[in-house]
């Protein structure tokens, strides 16, 4: 397993080092070519090297200057004091002076067992951890006591206050429907990851919740976000080079888990875990038929998928348009944009074709978007 049991004698702290100034340099090429940054963390793996996304925010927040720092996100489920995390993220969000957005997730199931956490009511802890962040960040007044299932504090009064007021603006990584009804009261940024054309029915669930709740129009494009790995070069040869070495994130060590972490018993719902159970038996019959489970994840089907998209400006700019359309539009692409072996010069070349060629053009496209919803299954895993 390449999560919770890899021994950390395999890590080199010298050339970690290296990897971690290059990775910050990279944040701050894209700062200075005019895009946001975004950080996640993870744990008891060397896939995901930011074990402590509070850190590197505060690190990109002195360093950057424009660029908003979406944290994406917060493992609240996982972490035992959630006051800790509203003092954390207000920090941040006053040293970037008001640049800070927040995003808190479950966190996945293979970090319950390094948590010394519990697979059963992760979803509950997450909202009564929400719910406990945001009075936290909006309580003024001096202290106040907080009583749930999951937390009790008798005397929550974080210093510093966030610089934004009423707080930063909150995202939720959410992929099933349930979720995304959820996120569309409250009005937060709905994330997809790497779901592709299968984004469309999520976000028109939430865009049917937003009608039900009587609110004016449909919801505004950047309410939802959606993540793709993206690559883009000089040249279409120079291009696919990059993305078969992007492609890694999918297809590389970092996806064997045995199914005790990837999925403990009360983590999912029945209904998550008997599509995954037959999304996993398809793989295995594709390992029979010789075609191996990773013919899903190499660049022709993750492409079709709009998973990954790569090519010069003018083609990327193309597939990132029909993506737009196919999913109903969306107001935040996450470039996910380097993986695996690629070197600084590859990244950063992209990030600049990318900030300089491709999404000028789309912000000021015409777009005919169609907001009927579209009744196909998303393809996705277990809610988060």
């Amino acid at each position: 397993s390449i999560r919770v049991t890899f021994p950390n004698r395999h890590y080199d702290p010298r050339l970690g080092a290296d990897i971690w100034h290059r990775n910050l340099d990279l944040y701050l090429h894209a700062d200075s070519v005019g895009l946001d940054v975004m950080v996640n963390e993870h744990h008891a793996t060397p896939s995901c090297i930011d074990s402590a996304l509070a850190v590197i925010s505060g690190a990109l927040a002195r360093q950057t200057t424009d660029a908003r720092i979406l944290q994406l996100g917060n493992p609240v489920a996982n972490r035992r004091d959630p006051v800790r995390i509203a003092e954390e993220t207000a920090l941040v969000d006053v040293l970037s002076r008001g640049r800070l957005e927040v995003g808190m997730i479950r966190g996945v199931p293979y970090e319950v067992i390094p948590a010394n956490s519990h697979p059963v009511g992760t979803n509950e802890r997450m909202w009564e951890a929400h719910d406990l962040i945001k009075a936290a960040w909006t309580s003024h007044d001096g202290p106040f006591n907080y009583e749930s299932e999951n937390f009790q504090f008798r005397n929550v009064n974080i210093f510093p206050r966030p610089y934004q007021d009423p707080h930063p603006p909150i995202w939720f990584v959410a992929m099933s429907p349930g979720t995304n009804v959820k996120l569309a009261e409250y009005g937060y940024v709905s994330a997809s990851f790497l779901l592709g054309y299968d984004t469309r029915p999520l976000f028109d669930v939430y865009r049917k919740q937003w009608r039900e709740l009587g609110r004016p129009g449909e919801a505004p494009m950047d309410r939802f976000a959606l993540m793709a790995l993206v690559y883009c070069a000089d040249t279409e040869a120079a291009a696919r080079s990059g993305a078969e070495k992007l492609s890694w994130f999918v297809n590389g060590p970092g996806r064997k888990i045995p199914p005790q972490f990837a999925g403990p018993p009360g983590y999912n719902s029945v209904e998550a875990t008997v599509r995954m159970l037959r999304q996993r038996a398809a793989g295995n019959r594709q390992v029979a038929g010789g075609q191996g489970v990773a013919a899903a994840f190499d660049v022709e089907s993750m492409s079709k998928k709009g998973t990954l998209i790569y090519g010069t400006p003018d083609s990327v700019y193309e597939q990132l348009l029909s993506l737009y359309k196919a999913v109903g539009g969306f107001g935040h692409l996450l470039l996910h944009g380097h993986a695996g072996h690629m070197e600084y010069e590859e990244t950063s070349r992209s990030l600049t074709l990318l900030a300089q060629e491709v999404l000028p053009r789309l912000r000021e496209a015409e777009l005919d978007i169609e907001f009927d919803e579209v009744p196909v299954t998303p393809t996705g895993g277990a809610a988060s």
